[in-house]
């Protein structure tokens, strides 16, 4: 169901070391995505946790893929908010934001959580930033966490003998 906690494998944040990286256009919804991923990090037991600020959402790739090419963050939050205006700008930037963020997953290999709002109004975009269970910043933490652990349990596995089965 929407908003509610993700059930499945514990989200037990303390192993890992997080980047948020955070646009700062449409200040006033990222800021409320990033007090949530935050907050969840935090209430998941993360004690490492940067936070990066870019100009606006096409630099959040560049800057997500900096941080991944460090070496020092098992996952990054990648938080934004694009809101479709009468030009077709909102179509290249959503675009290029998305296979950005992917791509500098892929390149690095380290994953990235997609926050990234894309909605047609400012209403929209409050809703999906509201405090609560539903805000998409502290989805895209719990993803991040989620994904961290995935990473880490798959580097364990291929570092295992040939031939053992779990």
């Amino acid at each position: 169901m929407r908003g509610e906690q993700p059930s499945g494998p514990s989200l037990d944040a303390s192993p890992f070391r997080f980047a948020i990286v955070v646009s700062r256009f449409n200040e006033e919804i990222t800021s409320s995505l990033r007090i949530s991923a935050l907050n969840a990090l935090v209430e998941r037991g993360a004690e490492n946790v940067q936070v990066f600020d870019v100009p606006g959402a096409y630099e959040i790739p560049q800057a997500a893929r900096a941080a991944a090419e460090t070496g020092r963050f098992d996952a990054i939050v990648c938080l934004g908010c694009v809101i479709r205006g009468e030009t077709p700008h909102f179509d290249y930037i959503s675009s290029a934001v998305a296979h950005g963020i992917v791509t500098a997953a892929g390149d690095t290999g380290v994953p990235m959580a997609f926050g990234v709002l894309t909605t047609d109004t400012i209403d929209q975009a409050t809703a999906r930033a509201g405090p609560g269970p539903g805000n998409k910043g502290r989805e895209a933490a719990h993803a991040a966490i989620e994904m961290a652990a995935l990473y880490r349990t798959l580097s364990q596995t291929a570092s295992r003998p040939s031939g053992f089965r779990a």
